[in-house]
């Protein structure tokens, strides 16, 4: 069976939005587009390398694939490496538009990746695409999330795990850190997220008027 890989340049607080450089994504007034050239390092490299390194498909959403089929197609020999594969893998799109000039793009909804996940051909890898993850976590038909972590807090941008999330728990299968600060985290579902407590004693008088203050919305 194929499986949906997630992998995703993120800064410490989460954002995903416009790594690659100042042109690539500067909606909602985006001040630092281009924010991952000076922090990257050679673990991301490495990465990447991994990822692209066998046979894939890409999985992305609408304004992704705009960001790619704009750049990847006219990119220089010296990125021939990304470019090429990338230009011949199939590019499965979830948008309503029928507007995909890129060659061998298909235009897919959510609910078609799971018949998709059942055929032959590679994984498929996910890019950008910070509207997908919420999609592909409610339906379950996320398999895997590599997170590259950059050392860089920017306190406002689209992040990979925004409104509408649904909660889950995953578990981390391999990790790396960096000499240059950066965390390569691979991550499986887990499940539910359980809840629990340290507390096992009954609560103070002060603490059940914290919680009822709490429970009335004036604490």
């Amino acid at each position: 069976m194929r499986r949906i890989i997630g992998a995703a340049f993120v800064t410490l607080d989460g954002v995903m939005q416009g790594p690659g450089g100042p042109s690539e994504d500067t909606t909602g007034g985006f001040r630092f587009s281009g924010w991952l050239p000076p922090v990257g390092d050679e673990a991301i490299n490495e990465k990447i390398g991994e990822l692209f390194g066998r046979p894939f498909d890409l999985l992305l959403g609408r304004r992704t694939y705009e960001i790619f089929s704009a750049y990847w197609p006219y990119a220089p020999d010296e990125m021939a490496d990304i470019r090429d594969p990338f230009d011949r893998c199939t590019k499965y799109v979830v948008t309503h538009r029928d507007d995909l000039p890129w060659q061998n793009s298909e235009r897919v909804a959510i609910e078609d990746l799971r018949a998709i996940k059942q055929g032959d051909g590679p994984d498929l890898v996910i890019q950008g695409s910070s509207t997908l993850y919420p999609q592909l976590i409610e339906a379950g038909l996320l398999d895997e999330l590599t997170l590259m972590i950059s050392p860089v807090i920017l306190g406002e941008g689209k992040r990979i795990f925004g409104d509408g999330t649904p909660p889950r728990a995953l578990k981390m299968t391999a990790h790396k850190v960096s000499d240059g600060g950066s965390i390569i985290a691979t991550f499986e579902p887990a499940g539910p997220v359980e809840i629990g407590t340290y507390v096992t004693t009954p609560p103070s008088e002060r603490e059940e008027a914290r919680q009822a203050a709490m429970a009335e919305g004036s604490w």
